[in-house]
């Protein structure tokens, strides 16, 4: 008699499913091992009295020229495509978003083909 149809695809189906759970694991477990790198406790940064804190403006700003920064920080050590001396998270919240908006963001991931 043979295979129906069904009974012929599903090896590929339960392969796809098996390389995505690998697939998964070995994000989990590479992420996990490579995340004892990113360590800072210890670092200690001290700013001249006076200095400018940038919030969320220079955090936008910052990330709007990131792409342009990095190219120079290649060629400069004057150049920095972070600034440490921000006020926390607001800074953070804006550089992500200055980058989405020099990127596109999401919006390229959205549109159907």
């Amino acid at each position: 008699m043979g295979y129906s149809n069904e009974e012929r695809k599903r090896p590929f189906k339960d392969k796809n499913r098996t390389m995505f759970w690998i697939g998964i694991i070995l994000l989990i477990l590479y992420v996990l091992a490579t995340s004892g790198c990113a360590d800072v406790s210890h670092a200690q940064v001290t700013y001249p009295q006076g200095e400018h804190t940038y919030g969320f403006w220079g955090g936008l700003w910052h990330g709007m020229i990131a792409p342009i920064a990095f190219i120079g920080y290649l060629f400069s050590d004057d150049i920095a495509v972070y600034a440490l001396n921000n006020n926390g998270g607001w800074y953070l919240f804006g550089f992500l978003l200055g980058v989405g908006a020099f990127t596109g963001g999401a919006s390229k991931a959205s549109k159907s083909k």
